[in-house]
């Protein structure tokens, strides 16, 4: 089995694959001052809910976009399996950056790759990935397939929250659907701004997309808040909230495929 981890700057998902099942997957809070000991301690109770412990699991795939938890979690990986995690990056994507000039491949944040890399492996090529996180990227794989570049915008969580730090008659309210363009109180004309808002931003960056690209491509949403925007988005074709795991694993077994030295586990199967 492999363990899947992707770690962000708000919310830590953790699966679980049998081969290329996703089997288990928990979604966390994210500790940014967690030791590697105390990793391990908050994950043994996760994997002993569905009858699993450490020796069930044959490899650890890590995306991290917090530097010190990408530490711990890989001392913790070499505690817990006996060997190295793979970490997910653009030196460990295959051929992903191969052909595509990106000046600066090693910049990109490890969830950015493994969405770009299961993107392009599930949807095939061109298409556009838009991650509803702590920030809403986006991710653009052109017709060769190669990885062209993204945009990197504030999240819809994080838009909000500083709305409502500043504005001090502005209470928090629930992220959902208004089902009007017109608020007729306080709260509705806050979700109409903050939820629409986000989908017309999306719809607006993606049809830029297109006009450079010179052609449209399939558009997948992912991320905690995907579910709720993603259905009010003109151009988010489908929803996969599992995209960023699944590039996890592809990326491992690609990464142990051409590995020769044992230091990183066993083929995932």
């Amino acid at each position: 089995m492999l363990l899947a981890i992707d770690v962000g700057n708000t919310q830590t998902v953790v699966g679980v694959y049998e081969g290329k099942k996703l089997s288990h997957r928990w979604r966390v809070a994210t500790n940014k001052h967690h030791t590697c000991d105390e990793l391990r301690v908050k994950l043994i109770p996760l994997l002993n809910s569905e009858g699993l412990s450490f020796q069930d699991i044959g490899g650890m795939c890590l995306a991290s976009v917090v530097p010190a938890l990408t530490d711990a979690w890989c001392t913790a990986a070499k505690q817990m399996l006996g060997h190295r995690a793979v970490v997910c990056s653009a030196e460990t994507a295959g051929d992903l950056f191969d052909a595509s000039g990106y000046p600066n491949p090693r910049e990109i944040g490890a969830d950015r790759v493994a969405d770009a890399v299961a993107a392009r492996s599930l949807y095939g090529a061109p298409v556009i990935v838009v991650d509803f996180g702590t920030a809403t990227n986006m991710e653009v794989i052109d017709r060769t397939g190669s990885f062209v570049g993204g945009v990197i915008a504030p999240g819809v969580e994080t838009s909000s929250s500083a709305l409502f730090s500043h504005a001090t008659k502005l209470g928090a309210i629930e992220l959902v659907n208004p089902h009007v363009s017109i608020g007729r109180n306080t709260q509705q004309a806050m979700q109409v701004g903050i939820v629409y808002g986000e989908a017309d931003r999306v719809d607006g960056l993606v049809n830029r997309i297109f006009d450079q690209l010179g052609y449209k491509t399939a558009v997948i949403g992912t991320g905690g808040l995907a579910p709720r925007v993603s259905p009010l988005s003109r151009t988010i074709n489908e929803v996969n909230q599992d995209l960023t795991l699944e590039g996890l694993r592809l990326v491992y077994d690609n990464f142990i495929a051409h590995d020769e030295t044992g230091l990183y586990g066993r083929p995932n199967e």
